[in-house]
């Protein structure tokens, strides 16, 4: 059985001064989750905003809590930034039609 789930997390960088640096924190993120989590990662809101972001993440296992553990691990290393404020957070569990 295949279990999937979205976390969405929205983020404000306070000491971002311009896109420029905004981008530079964001695909820190982004690139680093998907790499050492192996989940699917993209900044999803507020592109144009110099110190809110919304990103979005991914995961697809065989077992509901592996997905579990893994959008926890990514949670941690997003709230393990001093640099960013988590606003929100949130998961959407794709449900199986059968």
């Amino acid at each position: 059985m295949m279990h999937a789930c979205a976390l969405a997390m929205e983020l404000r960088i306070p000491a971002s001064g311009s896109l420029k640096s905004k981008r530079t924190v964001i695909k820190h993120l982004v690139m680093t989750s998907k790499a050492r989590f192996g989940v699917a990662a993209a900044e999803v809101g507020y592109q144009e905003k110099w110190q809110r972001s919304e990103l979005g993440f991914a995961a697809v296992a065989d077992s509901q809590a592996h997905v579990e553990e893994l959008l926890d691990s990514v949670e941690r290393f997003v709230w393990s930034h001093p640099e960013i404020e988590v606003l929100g957070s949130g998961r959407t569990w794709l449900e199986d039609p059968e």
